[in-house]
């Protein structure tokens, strides 16, 4: 795969199992045009019938996923651009949602703010246990709201509200485990990479009728969250242009 500076998706197939991958230098952050290129990934990954299995997972040794682009947070100057924005993690919680296939998501590293949303829109998460999570949206004067569904139905409104509105403290991958969001836990990248592919292997070795038939109930009452989404993405589009968020984003992109 080649890594561009625009990051990139990149799909491939093996004994019935499809990988989906992404990159962006700056530790694997999600901006506009990648969400949109990650969410037609998932869709076109979920009508290809080479594939049994879906395999999410992210470039490099360091962070599994950095969030939103902070630089084009601080680009926004309308609503309809802030809107456009917030929908490409709507559209790509919505094409997870609605894949007709099981996906596992690979998590080697530290996920911060939209990358907790695309864990908890995966149907089995197999995480290296020095990746730890922070919700951090509120601290930047925005919210969690279009994560907030696929969190919240994963953890629970109790562990979703902690995640919330600590926002600056890091959860650590036990805590992750413990309620929901991680399936299992690994002590090592090569263990990782081992558990992922046996049970990659494993599923797509079984009945695909009984999986589609499993996703489906797994995603039951969540229909309506096309128009849910959307209306958070409005929330979020509007609080993003607010002089709080604009000076708190750019006082956290100095400081770093």
């Amino acid at each position: 795969m080649t890594k561009h500076e625009n990051g990139t998706v990149t799909y491939s197939v093996n004994d019935n199992v499809g990988v989906i991958e992404f990159y962006h230098p700056k530790g694997n952050s999600l901006p506009g045009t990648l969400l949109r290129e990650l969410a037609s990934t998932i869709e076109a990954a979920g009508k290809d019938e080479a594939s049994r299995v879906l395999v999410l997972k992210s470039s490099g040794e360091g962070a599994f996923c950095a969030g939103a682009s902070f630089d084009e947070l601080t680009a926004i100057n309308n609503l309809d651009e802030g809107k456009e924005f917030f929908m490409g993690f709507a559209l790509v919680i919505n094409a997870m949602r609605t894949c007709p296939k099981i996906i596992v998501s690979r998590v080697h590293g530290k996920t911060v703010g939209g990358g907790i949303g695309l864990i908890a829109a995966s149907d089995f998460c197999i995480a290296l246990d020095s990746a730890s999570i922070k919700l951090s949206e509120l601290s930047l004067g925005i919210g969690p709201f279009v994560v907030g569904p696929a969190v919240g139905r994963k953890l629970g409104v109790s562990a979703f509200s902690t995640l919330a509105l600590d926002a600056k403290t890091w959860f650590s991958a036990e805590w992750a485990l413990n309620h929901g969001l991680y399936n299992k836990l690994t002590g090592s990248v090569e263990e990782l990479d081992a558990e992922v592919s046996r049970l990659s292997a494993d599923l797509a070795a079984s009945n695909p009728e009984a999986l589609q038939n499993m996703k489906e109930i797994f995603w039951q009452a969540t229909g309506h969250w096309g128009a849910t989404l959307e209306q958070r993405a409005e929330i979020s589009g509007k609080l993003v242009l607010s002089d709080y968020t604009k000076e708190t984003i750019e006082k956290f992109k100095a400081g770093n």
